[in-house]
């Protein structure tokens, strides 16, 4: 142990807390000899001992250099708080939750409210013996520069400040206090109030049990949680079904406008876009009323429409209120409180939310605040009611649904006519009397390749004002080049202006044909609250698909099982993980339950693996062949294939005998065996300086996936169970494998020479210093990356996780999910993530090489 550590370790019984011990800490001396594995890391932990406090930390010389802050950290520079020093702590404490127990140093819960990596200014040793500490921080909640300055000030232990410079990160207090604002943990869903903040929230609690017009009951907003209120959310989206489900629903009118989110906070409110773009300064009657409403925070979804003389939502109407600035004619329907005064609500039953939106609605004068009724009539009777008076149709809601930031299957959508958005790609010249223009060329972006088609051409709709004014707004886009990749030819293409696909046309028509192209169309009016490359054919999904109990298991992973199935297993108490207690029966019964899951993505696919007879605290075993296993039901080649044993487990027999046989890790080929000599995906590895935030994870994959989306090529995520993130691009088999590691291997280079402070293209824990490498080398034949759904062998048995895209910016940590806690989340989803992974046919093309620099 660190000598530095010694006052540490006398103050804390290690058989009674759960805190690290810093037995494995390295020597300073050993350390500053040593390359650097990771960058310098802080942490920022609340303690809630005798005094709820913050205890500030800095990797320095081998170990935790640490404070404790009364008052937490500020981000207004004039305001110095008090720090004061204690002894040092081992760096593994960084990562420390839990509850230290009654009677001992520290007693009370502590969690890590902030983390990330620290950049000193100068010899951060000199400095700190001095007194004087000038660093950067790059954490999930703290950035920019700050001081840590020793006082004169005399008492038993050293008092210090620490300042927040005043740079683009600095907020003044009275604005924004972010101790009080960002309350939560930064690794888990811990949370810790004291309990002032405590009684305050459960008074909160009370005041927010909404009563609904009407004689309903009180709500009990069941499955609320107190927090913070975020600075984004994304809407939840509704699904297109061809005809009415069974089962029970909640209908609503398919208002014709814009989709619109509102955020509450005290009185500061926004109105966001679907899409994120800010848009109060357009409804500053809207915006009003709804800090009229009196609310603590809120975020509060709907619609904005504008009606027209019989009343009827009117799109065309609501586009010209905007281009006239006229606000005052704009109503505001809401229907969801995904959060409202302190609570996160997207756990709450659809009802619950709904009646709760209601009471608050209630205390509004109306206009332009308007709550979306649900009516009792039978959704047949409604559609045909909707259809009749000219309505865009019904939105259906599943009663009991948690609120998600995606499209799903709980909210649902019935269309009186073809409608949706195309992609505007040129225009033609007016003829006759016609000013302005004659049509729009209209384009789709083909789901398959991501190249923009066209679909036809739409010249009804229009009028003198719509054609002036839409004109206006081509104009700035002309280009010489289609922006089609099969523009029209001949008569077709004869006097057409082309523009860069930016503006998106809403359409109504009476079909399309199998070459994609409208018939009969009308102009409905332009959209500017959606991005255009989103923008694909609609298409209805099955009724019946929709119906289906929200916890069953989606049809992609309708895998046979055997519900006989009797798991035999030696040894079954054996602990394999220490940290849990998981035993050995415990893992078995895991795969057996996941085998619907995780089957799919093993079949005839050659797998290797990670055996643990000791546990995952002994020796590990990487194996791939099956000779010396007795596993059950387990496929072969028969032979080596290129000079490697191939072993494949197709069935829940071989995969509950690969855990008999003392198995925990399952890593698959990026082939199967219908086609050994051709990758059918490849991976791109996200491995991060295991210091950085995990808020710099989240950027770096929302960076790769917006490199792969420029370049067409769809992917799918997973966490890896570990400290990364798996982006995973499915392929049709014809590329060699030296094909395909070359492009994915051009591709990370093409990412770190453009950002080079982000990424590494070079393996090795010195080359990722501060930084992500991104790991190519799984790409080679014969090479294996851990399958979706596996367990790894890691404390608490973390799995490896097919996400939605929308879900990466509210994880937590790339082992959120083990063998306790996953099956909660598969019972909770609806849809497979992934459920359009098997039918995304794409190649890599000799464009796609060229726009990474390969030659």
């Amino acid at each position: 142990m660190s000598k530095s550590l010694e006052e540490y370790a006398r103050k804390r019984d290690f058989e009674a807390t759960p805190e690290p011990s810093g037995t494995k800490q390295a020597s300073p001396r050993s350390r500053r000899k040593a390359a650097p594995r990771h960058a310098l890391q802080f942490c920022v932990q609340k303690h809630d001992a005798r005094r709820l406090h913050y205890d500030f930390r800095l990797e320095l010389d081998g170990t935790l250099k640490s404070w404790a802050i009364p008052k937490g950290p500020s981000l207004d520079p004039k305001v110095r708080r008090l720090a004061v020093h204690v002894e040092d702590h081992p760096l593994d404490y960084a990562s420390f939750e839990g509850h230290i127990p009654e009677g001992h140093y520290g007693a009370g819960d502590v969690i890590v409210w902030d983390r990330g990596i620290w950049i000193p200014e100068g010899d951060p040793t000199d400095d700190y013996r001095k007194g004087r500490l000038n660093f950067s921080l790059e954490g999930e909640k703290l950035s920019g520069a700050w001081h840590l300055v020793r006082t004169r000030m005399e008492g038993k232990q050293e008092q210090w400040f620490l300042i927040k410079s005043n740079d683009e990160a600095a907020r003044a207090e009275s604005e924004y206090d972010i101790v009080r604002e960002q309350p939560d943990s930064v690794l888990s869903d811990r949370a810790i109030m004291g309990a002032k903040t405590a009684r305050k929230t459960t008074a909160r609690k009370k005041a927010t049990r909404a009563k609904p017009r009407g004689p309903s009951p009180e709500v009990e907003l069941t499955g609320a949680r107190p927090a913070a209120l975020p600075e984004m959310l994304k809407p939840e989206l509704a699904t297109l079904v061809d005809s009415v489900p069974s089962g029970e629903w909640r209908y609503e009118i398919k208002f014709d406008g814009y989709r619109l989110l509102a955020r509450i906070d005290g009185r500061k409110v926004q109105l966001f876009t679907r899409n994120g773009n800010d848009w109060t300064a357009k409804m500053p009657r809207q915006a009003k009323a709804l800090a009229a409403l009196g609310l603590e925070s809120a975020w509060l979804d709907g619609e904005v429409v504008v009606v027209n003389q019989e009343g009827l939502p009117d799109f065309q109407a609501l586009q010209n209120a905007f281009d006239a600035d006229r606000s005052d004619d704009i109503l505001y329907y809401l229907f969801d409180a995904p959060y409202l005064n302190g609570l996160d609500l997207r756990d709450v039953p659809l009802e619950a939310r709904r009646a709760a939106l209601a009471a608050v609605l209630g205390r509004s004068r109306g206009d332009p605040l308007r709550f979306s009724e649900d009516f009792s009539e039978s959704p047949d009777t409604m559609l045909d009611s909707a259809c009749e008076m000219k309505l865009e149709g019904v939105i259906g809601k599943r009663p009991g649904s948690r609120y998600v930031s995606r499209r799903t299957n709980d909210w649902i959508k019935l269309k009186c006519q073809h409608r949706q958005e195309f992609v505007v790609a040129g225009y033609t010249d007016p003829k006759g009397s016609r000013s302005a223009f004659g049509a729009l060329l209209l384009g789709l972006h083909d789901p398959d390749s991501g190249e923009l088609r066209y679909a036809g051409k739409v010249g009804t709709g229009f009028n003198e004002a719509t054609l002036s004014t839409v004109h206006a707004q081509l104009k700035p886009l002309q280009t010489r080049r289609a922006p089609l990749a099969n523009p029209p030819t001949g008569y077709d293409a004869k006097g057409v202006h082309w523009l860069r696909p930016e503006l998106l046309a809403e359409v109504a028509y009476a079909e399309m044909t199998r070459e994609g192209i409208v018939r009969h169309s009308v102009f409905h009016g332009l959209r500017v609250d959606k991005p255009a490359i989103d923008i694909e054919p609609e298409k209805a999904v099955a009724a019946r698909t929709v119906a289906k109990a929200t916890r069953k298991r989606p049809s992609a992973h309708q895998a046979e099982t055997d519900a006989s199935l009797q798991i035999r297993i030696t040894h079954p108490d054996r602990i394999i993980d220490a940290t849990s207690g998981a035993t050995k029966m415990q893992l078995a019964e895991y795969y057996a339950a996941v085998a619907p899951w995780i089957l799919p993505h093993l079949r005839d696919r050659p797998v290797a693996l990670v055996r643990a007879p000791e546990g995952i605290a002994g020796q590990l075993f990487f194996q791939k062949n099956a000779e010396k296993l007795a596993i059950p039901d387990i496929s072969t080649l028969g032979k080596e294939y290129a000079g490697q044993p191939v072993m494949m487990i197709n069935s829940v027999e071989a995969l509950v005998g690969a855990v008999q046989m003392s198995t925990i890790e399952l890593h698959t080929w990026n082939a199967t065996a219908r086609d050994l000599a051709h990758p059918d995906r490849f991976i791109l590895d996200l491995d991060p300086d295991p210091a950085l935030p995990w808020k710099a994870m989240v950027e770096a994959t929302q960076l790769t996936l917006t490199v792969l989306d420029e370049l067409g090529l769809k992917s799918f995520l997973k966490t890896s169970g570990g400290k990364g993130i798996h982006v995973v691009v499915p392929l049709t088999p014809k590329e060699t494998w030296a094909n395909v590691k070359g492009f994915s291997q051009a591709l990370v280079q093409h990412m770190a020479k453009i950002l080079p402070d982000r990424f590494s293209a070079v393996s090795g824990p010195k080359n990722r210093v501060g930084r992500i490498f991104i790991d190519y080398l799984r790409n080679s034949q014969g090479a294996t990356t851990i399958a979706p759904y596996s367990v790894r062998t890691r404390e608490g048995l973390p799995v490896s996780v097919p996400i939605h895209r929308d879900e990466v910016p509210e994880l937590k940590g790339a082992n959120r999910w083990t063998i306790a806690n996953l099956q909660k989340r598969l019972a909770q989803l609806n849809a497979d993530p992934w459920e359009n992974y098997v039918g995304t046919k794409q190649t890599i093309t000799a464009t796609m090489r060229r726009r990474i620099g390969m030659k």
